[in-house]
């Protein structure tokens, strides 16, 4: 059944920019659920600014639920624990190397628990820094400098760490960054215009570069 699943779920690839994102509803009683306003926004920005054509109805899924192959990009953040099972190892690890692709947006406090969740799917691979000429950085709009900093926290540089496999990025991790928080609707942090208008900026061109890949 789950082989049958991961060819649909290529299959759906020929239409790549017409298709939904979905957030994933994790264990281990972090608030998956943080920042409401921000992929409605940033669907928002994408559609208008790079041509994109994402549904708006962005979709809940769960980790032990192969409904994750219905989406091409998938969404995780919050403050807190996440906690991956076996079996949701299994399919997280399924979507992932079928095609799938992860952003993960540190909404601080997530760090110590998402990187050992990720390193159950992945084994045998580290995350590691993203370089500044990557091609995700150079969609839409360029970031010669790399991940942009949108909320500070601990004083240190955003970073963006990225899983590959067989060559291909399918994990992006924003780190002291916060891109998430910066999609947000204007009133929720009073961020400045130029300071939100990057993290929806590198937030497009994060969801061109998996369409694309």
């Amino acid at each position: 059944m789950r082989i049958i699943l991961v060819l649909l779920f290529l299959s759906n690839f020929s239409n790549l920019f017409s298709q939904q994102i979905a957030i994933i509803q994790y264990k281990g009683g972090g608030d998956w659920y943080a920042n409401p306003t921000a992929l409605p926004n940033l669907i928002d920005f994408s559609n208008t600014n790079a041509k994109t054509q994402i549904d708006k109805n962005i979709q809940t899924v769960k980790l032990d639920d192969e409904a994750i192959f219905n989406y091409p990009i998938t969404f995780i953040t919050g403050h807190g624990n996440i906690f991956f099972t076996e079996s949701e190892i299994k399919i997280l690890r399924d979507y992932l190397t079928s095609g799938g692709f992860l952003h993960v947006s540190d909404n601080y406090g997530l760090d110590q628990y998402i990187r050992k969740e990720l390193k159950k799917v992945f084994p045998e691979v580290e995350l590691q820094e993203i370089p500044k000429n990557h091609p995700i950085y150079q969609q839409t709009f360029l970031f010669p400098n790399g991940l942009p900093k949108i909320h500070e926290h601990d004083g240190k540089p955003p970073k963006g760490y990225g899983l590959f496999h067989n060559g291909r990025l399918i994990v992006f991790y924003d780190y002291e960054s916060d891109l998430s928080d910066g999609w947000e609707s204007p009133e929720v942090h009073n961020d400045p215009q130029d300071v939100r208008e990057k993290a929806l900026k590198m937030g497009t061109n994060i969801i061109e570069y998996a369409f694309k890949h």
